[in-house]
């Protein structure tokens, strides 16, 4: 990864302003903001200018009004202001308060811990007289330098200076801004010299809003002082510094040697603090010692180096195998044979010990023994498996060719099982999760958002099922729709994972409605279907309040944390209570439960003929397919970079293990697993450090981290299987609203970051409203709402085979998503140009 420094100067002038003597709006101008212009002005530099330049040298001013640098790189911005003499300002000094304002850019490197001795020499002399002030309650950026200021005046080295300090402090406060020794009505108070850091993407330039490095040259300054300040809340001070925390302020002298410069010392800390964990773990400390330790310990992992990057870095950067690349596969990509699978080893295993830090029975079962075995072995223990809705479709298809033929249905569901083992098994020694990086950002939205509307489909035909029996009457039930998972003999489970088995299948029916009374004569009951309706609206409401909650100012911090993370089954067990207690008198739904007569009874093989083998074979292979995607897919969106996980993926050896784990699942006759969307993102995202970021007035989320750990994966398979004892009450005690309401709520979150959605909402808002994202700022609106149409249209291609009424059509789903590949790469950019299809589909 690139490194480089970027420096503003300006030319200290006054401001043109609309309205003469507007003092005030002048004086609401943010500290740290600053106004560009395409064309610059030469100016004469003073001395202490100079001695900027010189330290800087020739390689600083290699750029100078350089704009936003291609690819992916951390940089430093640095905003430097020449000092004019007060004779010059105020002969340029025109009628009506107007004067000049010169910005210019550049980029320096960081610095470089394992060969700049300097670097250390810097810590170490902060280290032996630190001036640390945390918790800092000033507000304006003024009170916070001042107090910086007092702090470096009353240190005990500075005893014999301090009356020396003492008078100067006004004097550094002055030269700390733009406005020193000019006229009052042509002030402009903006910081002269700041270092700050940028990450710039093909997407633009995203600022590291959160620490703000000050640095001053005077020539009243006998030697370097450093002191830094951690604010107790975030303040707002303006343009790209909306929500700093850390104030870093560097003073030297001017005559020093170019390595002892202002600049230069700063960049040492810049460096340090350019990390966002490292800042996180300052946030975290308690006392003076604590956070020198944090330097201690930061700088170690930078000195740790290999040419010059953090070893989180080094994780991140070789972590993803599938990469969006616009380099064509070749065949050689795919050998040698088991290649991807000894990469992830490779790649997982130094890492492994740091993650340590057919009823209802036999779906709990097989979820338990499956997501321990993944979250024990996985290469991305992140990633939640679960039985989903397709799966149970496969399953439904089984069954009815298995009635139509009279072959033994778990005979021949094991066999399709092994069938489509070996295929996934040997896709992983071949490799071919390769081919996942033809797929496009867009196009993996485009299936994210076709599973979320599955799950509003299952909840609404849930609650119209509900109306059609007890508020209209009906009482026909539609024998070509029976539940998969009763056709199975099974019920449908409950745990924390939602299964979507509790749908059926994409399309199918919702299970029959059983009554909690045992009366065989029902009558209708118009207030169970009202009820109905009230609590799958009250669990969708509960839930995503909840789960909104740490964005609101009530109580602690860490309380707001829990409550959201804890939204799902606050919401279950308050409308469970509610329906069970606060209306007895009504009855309810309730899932069906059977009870099994053996959770480990192995399917008899040897009974099937050859063509049911053959048959076994074909349908082993579309599964497969649908196996492939959907692990793959999901994988790579728990994977995204937006995340920033940093022990590295494994795509290959977990789908070997997937395979591994289906094959022993078949055998049994258990319910079929693999990664399920949107519950792995969610999982990512719940244990993620979250930070809130201003960018032209929208607000918006950005990771910071998350604890990469197995522990969570464990521990909820381990509650999984435990959940066995809680049959059949009191788990059947859960009415089918409450679950319709958890599958909405799915639905709704899992469409908070889904570009897609958000551009589709953007035919319904005012032009003044559009967020800046990166592809408003770099694509024509026409062009996007092109795009958008031509994504909705694939998206209705989907939905016409995946929720076709005709299961067999439904086989054939996985054939088309892969189709979504030629259309992404031969078909739309005869419509649209590829550089408008390549900012669209950028990761950030």
């Amino acid at each position: 990864m690139l490194m480089a420094f970027r420096t503003v100067v300006r030319m200290r002038g006054t401001m043109c302003r609309e309205k003469k003597g507007s003092n005030s709006e002048n004086s609401s101008m943010s500290h740290c903001g600053y106004s560009e212009d395409a064309g610059c002005l030469k100016c004469d530099k003073d001395d202490a200018s100079e001695t900027h330049e010189d330290s800087l040298g020739e390689e600083a001013f290699d750029t100078i009004n350089s704009s936003i640098v291609s690819g992916e790189s951390i940089r430093f911005l640095v905003n430097v202001n020449l000092e004019v003499q007060p004779a010059q300002a105020v002969e340029s000094e025109l009628p009506g308060g107007c004067g000049l304002l010169h910005t210019s850019r550049k980029y320096l490197k960081l610095k470089n811990f394992e060969e700049e001795i300097r670097a250390h020499r810097d810590l170490d002399g902060f280290l032996d007289q630190a001036s640390i002030i945390l918790n800092e309650t000033a507000t304006s950026l003024d009170d916070v330098l001042r107090a910086m200021l007092l702090r470096l005046v009353h240190r005990p080295s500075n005893l014999e200076h301090k009356y020396k300090l003492h008078c100067n402090l006004e004097h550094l406060m002055a030269v700390l801004f733009t406005d020193a020794e000019t006229p009052t009505e042509g002030r402009v108070h903006l910081l002269a010299d700041t270092i700050q850091g940028v990450t710039a993407t093909v997407t633009g330039v995203q600022y590291q809003q959160s620490w703000l490095c000050i640095i001053c040259t005077s020539k009243s300054l006998i030697k370097r002082e450093v002191c830094i300040s951690r604010l107790l809340r975030p303040q707002n001070w303006g343009e790209n510094c909306c929500e700093v925390r850390f104030v870093i302020l560097v003073l030297a002298p001017p005559k020093t040697k170019s390595t002892k410069t202002a600049t230069e010392v700063g960049r040492t800390f810049a460096t340090m603090f350019l990390d966002i964990n490292f800042r996180q773990k300052l946030l975290k400390t308690r006392t003076e010692e604590e956070f020198k330790e944090a330097l201690v310990y930061q700088r170690q992992l930078l000195t740790m180096t290999d040419q010059g990057l953090n070893p989180s870095i080094k994780y991140s950067i070789s972590s993803i195998c599938i990469q969006k690349s616009h380099q064509l596969l070749q065949h050689k990509n795919f050998f040698p044979v088991a290649k991807g699978i000894r990469e992830d080893f490779a790649r997982r295993f130094p890492v492994y010990s740091l993650d340590f830090t057919d009823d209802v029975q036999k779906t709990i079962a097989g979820q338990s023994i499956g997501g321990f075995l993944y979250a024990l072995f996985s290469g991305q223990p992140l990633v939640v498996l679960l039985t989903t809705a397709p799966l149970a479709l496969y399953t439904h298809v089984i069954r009815g060719i298995c009635d139509d033929y009279n072959l033994d249905f778990n005979t021949f569901y094991a066999c399709t099982g092994l069938w489509n083992s070996f295929f996934l098994a040997f896709y992983a020694f071949f490799n071919f999760s390769l081919i996942m990086s033809l797929f496009k950002r867009s196009t993996e939205e485009i299936i994210a958002l076709f599973i979320s509307m599955t799950f509003v489909l299952d909840a609404v035909k849930g609650m119209v099922k509900i109306f059609q029996k007890y508020y209209f009457g009906s009482r026909i039930i539609n024998t070509e729709h029976i539940s998969v998972l009763s056709l199975l003999g099974l019920g449908t489970s409950l745990n924390t994972s939602f299964h979507t088995a509790l749908n059926t299948s994409v399309l199918a029916s919702p299970p029959e409605l059983d009554s909690v009374s045992n009366h065989t004569h029902e009558h209708t009951s118009r207030e169970t279907a009202m009820l109905s309706l009230f609590i799958m609206l009250g669990t969708l409401w509960l839930s995503y309040t909840l789960y909104q909650f740490k964005k609101s100012p009530y109580l602690h911090p860490y309380m707001r944390e829990i409550l959201s993370d804890c939204a799902l089954p606050i919401s279950v067990l308050t409308f469970s209570l509610i329906c069970c207690y606060g209306f007895r008198e009504i009855k309810m739904s309730k899932f069906r439960y059977n009870s099994s007569e053996s959770l480990f009874k192995i399917a008899e093989m040897q009974s099937l003929s050859l063509g049911a083998i053959g048959s076994a074979m074909g349908l082993g292979f579309l599964l497969s397919m649908l196996f492939f995607i959907e692990q793959n897919l999901v994988a790579a969106l728990a994977n995204a970079p937006e995340n920033r996980l940093v022990k590295g993926t494994a795509y290959h050896w977990d789908l070997l293990l997937i395979a591994i784990i289906n094959m022993g699942l078949s055998l049994f006759g258990m319910p079929w697993i693999h990664a399920a969307y949107p519950h792995s993102p969610l999982h990512v995202r719940a244990l993620a450090v979250v930070e809130e970021r201003v960018e032209n007035g929208h607000i918006y989320e950005t990771i910071v981290n998350v604890w990469e750990t197995r522990l969570t994966t464990l521990g909820a398979s381990i509650l999984v299987g435990f959940s066995l004892l809680l049959l059949p009450n009191p788990l059947q005690w859960i009415p089918k609203p409450v679950l319709y309401g958890l599958f909405l709520y799915i639905a709704l979150t899992s469409i908070d970051a889904n570009q897609l959605f958000e551009r589709m909402a953007l035919l319904l808002k005012d032009q003044a409203s559009y967020p800046p994202t990166h592809y408003i700022r770099r694509v024509p609106q026409r062009k996007i709402h092109y795009f958008t149409g031509l994504q909705v249209l694939q998206l209705l291609l989907l939905c016409a085979f995946g929720m076709s009424p005709v299961p067999y059509m439904k086989m054939i789903f996985p054939l088309i998503m892969m189709a979504m590949i030629p259309i992404r790469y031969k078909l739309l950019p005869r419509i649209i140009e590829a550089k408008y299809l390549d900012a669209m589909d950028a990761e950030h």
